[in-house]
C-alpha cells in the first residue's frame, strides 16, 4: 500500500515539476513576442481572408496527407483501414501529444488505437514510427535545401548553424539506426528484448520475451515489405503532408500583404519544425518552433510584426486547432477500442 502511495506522490512531484518547466517556457518566449504582437494588430486587420481560408483547406489536405501515410503505413502488415479513419487517428494522436508527453504519447496513443480489432501489434508498431520518421525524413530534405538558401544569403548565424546542423545530425542517426537494425537483426532483436524486459521490469508488468522476439519478427518482415516497392507510398504521404503543410504558411503569407520567394519560404519552414521534433518531450515543439521561425523570417527581411502574426496564425491553424479538435475524436476512438476489446473477452468466454 505505501509503494502505491509513494508511486502516486512521485507521479505527482514529476507531473508538477513537468507543468513548472513548460510555464517557464512559455513565458521565456512568450512574453518578448507580446510588443511585437500589438503593434500587428493593423496586420491582423488588412489580412486577406480568401487566403486564410485557402490556408485552412491546404492543411486539411496536409493532414489526409498524414492518414494516407498512416493508411498505407498498416496496409504493409495486411491491416486496410479508411483513409478518413487512419486521418482520424491523427487527429486523436494529435491531442494526446498535446497533454501526455509530446510525440511519445501521440506515437503511444497510434499504437493503442490500430493494435485493436484485427490489428496485430507489429502493424500497430510500425504505424507509430513509420509515419513519424518518414516525416522527419522529409523534412530533413526540404531543410537542406532550406538550410543551403540561409549559407548562400549568409542570414544563418553561427549558434543557429550549430543547432541545425545537431537537428539534421540526430535525425540522420535514427535512421542509419533504423538501417542497421534491419541489416543485423539478430543483435537487433537482442538489444530490444533486453530493452522490452528492463522496461516491463520497471513498470513492474510480466513480460513473455517469446512473444516479444515473435513481434519483432513481424516488424522485419514488414520493414522487408516496405523496401520491395511500398516504401515510395509512404513517402508520397509524407511528402503530401509537408508540402501542403508548407503552402497553409505560404498562403497565410499571401494574406499578411507579403509575397515572399520560395527560398525564403523554404528557409524559414522546415529546420524550425526539426528542431520542433528534437524537443520531442514538447508537444509539437510549442515554442521552439514559433521562436526560431519568427527569428529566422525577420533575419530575412520580413517585418518583425507580420513574422510573429504569420507564424502565429499558422501554428493556430496547423496545429492548435487541430489537436483541439482532436479530443472528441480521441474519446470515441478510445470508447471503439474498449468496446472491441470488450467483445473479444465475451467471445474468449463462450468459446
Amino acid at each position: 500500500m505505501q509503494d502505491s502511495v509513494d508511486s502516486v506522490n512521485k507521479k505527482k512531484i514529476w507531473l508538477n515539476a513537468a507543468t513548472l518547466v513548460v510555464l517557464g517556457l512559455a513565458v521565456y518566449l512568450i512574453l518578448p513576442q507580446i510588443t511585437a504582437l500589438s503593434n500587428s494588430w493593423q496586420v491582423i486587420l488588412k489580412m486577406y481572408l480568401w487566403a486564410v481560408s485557402l490556408a485552412f483547406i491546404a492543411q486539411v489536405m496536409s493532414y489526409l496527407g498524414s492518414g494516407y501515410l498512416l493508411k498505407r503505413t498498416l496496409e504493409i502488415t495486411g491491416q486496410v483501414v479508411s483513409l478518413i479513419r487512419s486521418t482520424l487517428i491523427v487527429f486523436g494522436a494529435a491531442s494526446i501529444a498535446l497533454v501526455a508527453g509530446g510525440t511519445v504519447g501521440g506515437s503511444a496513443a497510434i499504437f493503442r488505437w490500430t493494435s485493436g480489432e484485427k490489428g496485430s501489434v507489429g502493424g500497430a508498431t510500425l504505424a507509430s514510427l513509420l509515419p513519424s520518421l518518414f516525416n522527419s525524413f522529409m523534412l530533413v530534405v526540404f531543410s537542406i535545401f532550406g538550410l543551403a538558401h540561409l549559407i548562400l544569403v549568409h542570414d544563418l548565424s553561427r549558434i543557429q548553424l550549430v543547432g541545425f546542423s545537431v537537428t539534421l545530425v540526430f535525425l540522420g542517426l535514427v535512421i542509419a539506426i533504423s538501417i542497421l537494425a534491419s541489416h543485423y537483426r539478430n543483435r537487433a532483436s537482442s538489444v530490444f528484448v533486453w530493452v522490452a524486459s528492463h522496461a516491463a521490469r520497471l513498470r513492474r508488468k510480466p513480460f513473455d520475451p517469446t512473444k516479444t522476439s515473435r513481434e519483432i519478427n513481424n516488424i522485419f518482415h514488414a520493414w522487408d515489405e516496405l523496401w520491395r516497392g511500398k516504401w515510395h507510398l509512404l513517402a508520397l504521404g509524407a511528402f503530401l503532408n509537408v508540402l501542403f503543410d508548407m503552402l497553409t504558411l505560404y498562403l497565410l503569407f499571401i494574406a499578411a500583404g507579403n509575397n515572399i520567394t520560395f527560398g525564403m519560404l523554404l528557409s524559414g519552414y522546415a529546420l524550425p519544425l526539426l528542431l520542433g521534433r528534437i524537443a520531442f518531450i514538447l508537444p509539437g515543439g510549442v515554442g521552439v518552433v514559433e521562436t526560431s521561425m519568427v527569428a529566422l523570417y525577420a533575419s530575412l527581411g520580413i517585418p518583425n510584426t507580420t513574422a510573429v502574426v504569420v507564424v502565429g496564425a499558422y501554428r493556430l491553424i496547423s496545429f492548435w486547432i487541430p489537436s483541439l479538435a482532436g479530443f472528441p475524436i480521441a474519446a470515441v476512438l478510445q470508447r471503439s477500442r474498449n468496446k472491441s476489446n470488450k467483445e473479444q473477452g465475451i467471445n474468449i468466454i463462450t468459446k
